[in-house]
């Protein structure tokens, strides 16, 4: 009777030690964080900065990432690649090359008259020595929302007409749709069927923003041009205020971590609801093209 005591003893202690390794495994998993490669220009930069913020203080205490950005045309796939003799072509092989990179992740600029190229030429070389690595482009916004002062580039309104849309955001969503994911991530996904490659709706948060601020309804103070803490724009070609920036990183990082943004205590500075209006165009992203 004993030994039959002990038996049942021993068998209540392995079973509650299972289930407390299970619970442990769990949360290791729960707050993993990725190894990142970035490159890109500086409407890439702001997000990949602010994931590094985000990312730690939602919990993810071993996120890393290795950041590459050079301004304009510069920072695009195809340039960095072609760009053979750089510091940064050599800098992003060197990161590929020690294996380990789960994400890669670039800017969504390219050539029109071969829009994968450049990305191709990374991702065959990223798998090399990271067969299951994850691919994303950043879905960057137009430029110029007033126009080029220099009188080469309309302003966003005009930029529309032309094209046949009514506003910008019906030109960006065919942007979106027909050229960036038809043309660039679908024909992706057949030169690489094994690999996971996805976009994230980052310039959203440019495009609604801005809207939001025209129609009044943002709860904080904006200008649409001005410093960077206080505006949706720090200059005439577009780049981003920190509200922009708050929102974008917010983004990012339920796109690439699937952090519940309904859920997320981060803390963004500001009294609009960056977190409610990063989830609306989170959830409204083509199903076929997240993560």
């Amino acid at each position: 009777m004993k030994i039959f005591k002990y038996l049942i003893t021993a068998l209540m202690l392995v079973i509650l030690s299972c289930n407390k390794d299970d619970d442990l495994t769990g949360e290791t998993q729960e707050t993993q964080g990725y190894n990142m490669l970035l490159i890109g220009n500086s409407f890439f930069r702001p997000y990949a900065e602010k994931l590094d913020e985000i990312a730690v203080d939602a919990g993810f205490i071993n996120h890393n990432s290795t950041i590459v950005i050079r301004g304009g045309e510069l920072g695009r796939a195809i340039n960095f690649w072609i760009d053979s003799n750089s510091t940064e072509h050599s800098l992003i092989k060197s990161t590929l090359d020690q294996g380990g990179v789960d994400y890669f992740g670039m800017t969504s600029g390219h050539n029109s008259d071969n829009p994968i190229e450049g990305f191709k030429s990374w991702i065959e070389y990223a798998l090399q020595s990271n067969p299951n690595i994850t691919i994303f482009i950043s879905l960057a916004p137009f430029d110029f929302p007033n126009g080029d002062p220099n009188g080469t580039r309309p302003d966003w309104d005009t930029l529309a007409a032309d094209n046949g849309f009514s506003t910008v955001q019906e030109m960006y969503s065919f942007y979106i749709n027909d050229i960036l994911h038809n043309e660039i991530v679908d024909q992706l996904r057949i030169e690489f069927p094994s690999t996971k490659i996805f976009t994230i709706p980052t310039g959203l948060a440019t495009f609604d923003l801005a809207q939001m601020n025209i129609d009044g309804l943002l709860l904080d103070e904006i200008n649409m041009f001005g410093e960077r803490e206080t505006s949706i724009f720090t200059d005439s070609k577009g780049h981003q205020g920190d509200i922009v920036r708050e929102a974008g990183g917010l983004i990012w990082l339920n796109s690439l971590y699937e952090v519940d943004l309904s859920t997320s205590t981060y803390e963004t500075g500001f009294n609009t609801d960056l977190h409610e209006i990063a989830k609306r165009i989170t959830d409204n992203h083509d199903s076929n093209y997240k993560q």
